[in-house]
């Protein structure tokens, strides 16, 4: 059994730069009460650990165990059929095998490597079904009672107030999803001299939908120990719940927006037409349409139920597409799937991070929110991303914005208007950067990312990421930074190349700049950019210029997955569209 590095990946602590701006906010806020501060040691700190806690009892139909789950994509053999599973939805795929017939012996053997992740978070990678078996051991048997929490979860964002021993505000954070709130906690429990509370009002979510809101501590941890067992946790070796009632529909329509995932009315295909198009479930049985262009359509929704199932009755004055009574034919983790004779479908996707009713000030608090990497750019045909690996955006007060280049920060405006007639437009200018100096609508908004395209060519497009640090990037930055580097072995689709660039010295300054200096130094060099950052996994950009002896570098100008890292060697790797490793990158330390 071998377990990754620390290094990576992956367990990411989000130490208090991931939490707050990158830039400098002044934040006025009441100081708590010391008895609102959360104890390392209480049954609430307890409490909300173990309601953050990762449930791994959605992939059981595979590794039979709650207590974890595995990494996708992981490849599976059902049956005799080979299945790659990369989505949830693939977890019905093999429920449907299981099920083709009712006399046969059902078989799942999995196909190794996999990584597995607990609990904890903690990702381990695995070489055989026996390495397994002892994991699985550990989680007990099927139904089991165990220490997470399932039937009630947090609301999030959530914040904190962070103070020093005068109880006075030092700080406050905002907590995004379950896994930023378990190492929150983790680090409650374990940093001395922390001391944290958590500012309420606070929304409950249960299991079947309904909210609730407490206002202090001691509601809080009454609220958990009064829901955590009132609920079917579904820790069985079957895949998902099939039985609904109407309340428990409409309280889950109502919980989050739903993105559109699929689209097909009266057999024909109108996803491309309906795409990223988002729904809210409204009180009142008002229903909102957010367009890719940021209008909002209002329509009415009901739901009923009948002997044949569960219906979803849509009517707007312009979604012509969109309205008719529609059954629900399955409720999956995170999805719902609608039909109606005559070749009519709709797949919905849960995304609690869309926000339906953005304003000006809304997203321009987004975009001056950490750093921005630029992960898409077509202009004309042509895709420029690749000239902004390692160059991350930042968005300041008063509509400066300012693009890091080589360690330089170039400077630019920005600004954020309103058209009537399309939506909200993003123009940015920077020197010598013609190709984001245009009208930018946004299309689609989330903490996270934003998508935009050009008003004067769709065919324009523009992805913005959010890039904040944590403990994991922090670790890169820190390893990457502290000394010099060699190539040590660059593979090339099976050809070797190292001698290419062995004998240089790479150094990787803080500022964000890298250094390619030929042997026997002196001003013989190269310039570039790199940038360590969160993606799904870790990623080393680089980017190097074509400099006569030093063009072998521009090959390296990529967004390199972080195999493995230590203080002394780096491991990177280029995937193909498939998943498989194209290119191998290993760079080790050299004494100074």
């Amino acid at each position: 059994m071998k377990t990754k590095m620390r290094t990576l990946l992956l367990m990411p602590f989000f130490a208090l730069l991931f939490f707050t701006s990158c830039q400098e906010e002044k934040v006025e806020i009441t100081p708590p009460a010391e008895s609102e501060a959360l104890v390392a040691t209480s049954e609430l700190t307890s409490f909300i650990s173990a309601t953050s806690a990762k449930d791994g009892s959605i992939d059981n139909i595979i590794d039979k165990a709650s207590c974890l789950s595995i990494e996708l994509p992981v490849t599976v053999v059902v049956n005799g059929l080979e299945i790659i599973v990369d989505s949830i939805e693939d977890y019905k795929v093999i429920e449907t095998i299981f099920n083709k017939f009712e006399d046969d012996d059902d078989n799942l053997e999995i196909v190794f490597p996999i990584t597995i992740i607990l609990s904890d978070y903690t990702e381990i990678s695995l070489s055989s079904r026996e390495d397994l078996e002892a994991f699985i051991d550990e989680c007990g048997e099927e139904n089991e009672e165990d220490e997470d929490i399932e039937c009630i979860d947090f609301q999030y964002p959530l914040s904190f107030s962070i103070y020093d021993t005068s109880f006075q505000v030092i700080d406050v954070i905002t907590v995004e999803n379950d896994r930023d709130l378990f190492f929150f906690i983790k680090r409650v429990k374990n940093e001395e001299g922390l001391l944290a509370s958590l500012n309420f009002p606070v929304t409950m979510v249960y299991a079947d939908g309904t909210t609730t809101v407490v206002n202090n501590n001691e509601a809080l941890e009454r609220t958990i120990e009064e829901a955590k067992d009132t609920c079917d946790e579904d820790d069985d070796n079957d895949y998902g719940d099939d039985d609904f009632t109407k309340e428990r529909l409409d309280n889950l329509l109502k919980i989050c927006p739903w993105v559109v995932h699929e689209f097909q009315r009266n057999e024909e295909d109108l996803y491309n037409q309906y795409s990223e198009y988002a729904i809210v479930f409204k009180e009142d049985n008002v229903t909102q349409v957010r367009t890719r262009d940021g209008d909002i359509l209002t329509g009415t929704w009901t739901t009923r139920v009948t002997d044949n199932g569960a219906l979803i009755k849509l009517e707007f004055d312009t979604l012509v597409d969109f309205t008719l009574e529609w059954f629900v034919y399955e409720i999956e983790y995170g999805k719902i799937k609608l039909y109606q004779a005559g070749g009519n479908k709709i797949i919905l996707e849960k995304n609690c991070d869309v926000v339906i009713d953005f304003t000006q000030e809304r997203i321009k608090s987004y975009l001056q929110e950490c750093l921005w990497r630029v992960s898409r750019l077509s202009v004309d045909g042509v895709d420029n991303e690749k000239d902004y690996i390692g160059t991350p955006l930042s968005f300041f007060e008063n509509n400066v914005v300012k693009l890091r280049v080589k360690g330089e920060l170039v400077e630019g405006t920005y600004s954020i208007s309103e058209d009537n007639a399309n939506g909200f437009i993003l123009q940015i200018a920077l020197e010598n950067r013609p190709d984001l100096q245009l009208e930018w609508l946004i299309t689609f908004l989330e903490p996270d990312l934003i998508k935009l395209e050009s008003l004067g060519n769709r065919d324009n497009k523009m992805m913005l990421k959010r890039h904040c640090a944590d403990e994991d990037v922090n670790y890169i930055d820190s390893v990457v930074t502290n000394g010099q580097w060699e190539v040590a072995s660059y593979i090339d689709e099976d050809v070797d190349k190292t001698d290419e660039l062995s004998d240089h010295t790479i150094i990787f300054l803080e500022s964000g700049y890298v250094d390619v200096i030929a042997p026997g130094g002196g001003l013989d060099f190269i310039g570039g950019s790199w940038l360590a950052y969160r993606n799904e996994g870790l990623f080393l950009g680089l980017q190097f210029e074509a400099k006569d002896q030093f063009a072998p570098f521009y090959e390296l100008n990529h967004r390199w997955e972080i195999k493995e890292i230590s203080q002394d060697r780096i491991e990177l790797k280029d995937l193909d569209a498939n998943g498989g490793i194209e290119r191998i990158l290993v760079l080790e330390w050299i004494e100074w």
